[in-house]
């Protein structure tokens, strides 16, 4: 996809997410997408209802589904980051299971939720780095 098909993409995802109550992060890299999304089950259940009915997909596979005692993403219905294909078989390969054992006072860095959050907040810090919200 290109980054305007990326951002058109993201722009419906946040207004549907807005309606659901779910907040999250989509990973680019131009070939694939990593999505994580957070908030009531309801709302987590009617959104990975519409990602697996979109015909855009293929190849869908599901990392983790568990519970957080405390959003990562509470502010954004969706926010875009262009990452590198390294960056998103990183966050991807992570140690997502048991993933609702997170601990957020002591967080395992190998991680699929650390690392994604480290990736973030990474490309947050950099001047050049580039996100829709």
């Amino acid at each position: 996809m290109t980054e305007q098909q990326t951002l058109r993409l993201a722009a419906d995802a946040e207004r549907f997410n807005r309606l659901a109550g779910v907040t999250g992060v989509l990973l680019s890299d131009g070939q694939r997408f990593l999505q994580y999304f957070e908030g009531p089950e309801d709302g987590v259940s009617a959104v990975y209802a519409r990602v697996k009915a979109s015909r855009s997909h293929t190849a869908l596979l599901e990392l983790a589904n568990g519970t957080v005692h405390q959003r990562l993403f509470p502010y954004w219905a969706m926010h875009v980051i262009s990452a590198s294909t390294m960056d998103t078989s990183r966050v991807a390969a992570a140690a997502w299971a048991p993933f609702d054992d997170v601990d957020s006072e002591n967080p395992d860095p190998s991680s699929g939720i650390s690392c994604l959050d480290a990736l973030v907040r990474q490309h947050l810090s950099t001047p050049n780095g580039r996100s829709t919200y």
